[in-house]
């Protein structure tokens, strides 16, 4: 039985695996989160123009919790103590290994092993958990969170305290996916596998979720868990129908992005040297 159809048929049993069981998967779901941290197996891929989830990956993440005991990290002086199931992805690292991954980790930036981080990302003082994945030349800025198995991009800027939602269970919904040279603004929120297309500006403060109401200025047109290419979002409102005395949140498209536009947002690659 290969890993796949191995871990499959563990998840179907999984309140019913012996001692031996677990050792016979142990290797397995190794090789399997060592995949998932270094790139090569993601939770979710493109798919002729959509996202499509690996729920493989989601059972294996959470079998892997079986597996786990929490254990003290190894901190170094002065630094947080941790107590968990699933090891810090640079808690072994060397200088060499951060030399060859091409990333900057400052001090605070918190990374769950499982999730990868692509060449010439920046990790401010932040959190980014099992699973996800991080795109080359991204930046995480402080206090932002990328929750479990969520896909960003390349190239993009995650601004100070966004949060981009997680997904394990349930095991078919898509996680958030952020595609290439998109904008987050700080304090934002995007959820429940909504898809932001490439080269969109999210504005600061904007919620987004699959059933939040994404209305277009220009044409009125009402979209929801999928925001179009270079669309620049902002938080608004709209009247309720039933109670035009009320109104309740929306998000909007104000307008799609220029060049004047981009180099507001425009990330200087001073900071990623």
């Amino acid at each position: 039985m290969n890993s796949r159809a191995l871990i499959e048929d563990a998840f179907e049993r999984r309140t019913e695996l012996t001692p031996s069981d677990l050792e016979e998967l142990a290797p397995h779901i190794e090789a399997g989160l060592a995949a998932l941290d270094r790139g090569e197996l993601r939770a979710a891929s493109p798919v002729d123009g959509t996202w499509v989830a690996d729920t493989c990956v989601k059972k294996l993440i959470l079998l892997s919790f079986l597996l786990g005991r929490s254990e003290l990290a190894a901190s170094g002086p002065g630094r947080p103590r941790t107590y968990d199931k699933v090891p810090l992805k640079f808690e072994d690292w060397q200088e060499d290994d951060f030399d060859k991954a091409r990333i900057r980790v400052v001090p605070g930036a918190v990374v769950r092993r499982g999730a990868h981080v692509a060449p010439g990302a920046v990790l401010m003082p932040s959190f980014i958990n099992i699973g996800a994945y991080v795109g080359a030349g991204t930046m995480v800025d402080t206090w932002a969170t990328i929750g479990s198995c969520a896909q960003i991009g390349e190239r993009c800027h995650i601004s100070g305290g966004a949060g981009i939602g997680g997904v394990l269970e349930p095991i078919g919904d898509n996680p958030v996916v952020i595609e290439d040279d998109v904008f987050v603004g700080a304090r934002s929120e995007i959820a429940e596998g909504v898809r932001v297309r490439r080269g969109a500006v999210i504005g600061m403060g904007v919620y987004l979720g699959a059933s939040t109401p994404v209305v277009d200025r220009a044409s009125g047109e009402v979209l929801r868990g999928d925001i179009p290419e270079n669309a620049v979002v902002v938080a608004g409102a709209r009247t309720d129908p039933k109670r035009p005395e009320l109104s309740t949140y929306a998000a909007v498209i104000v307008k799609y992005a220029d060049e004047r536009t981009r180099g507001k947002t425009a990330l200087n690659d001073l900071v990623r040297d």
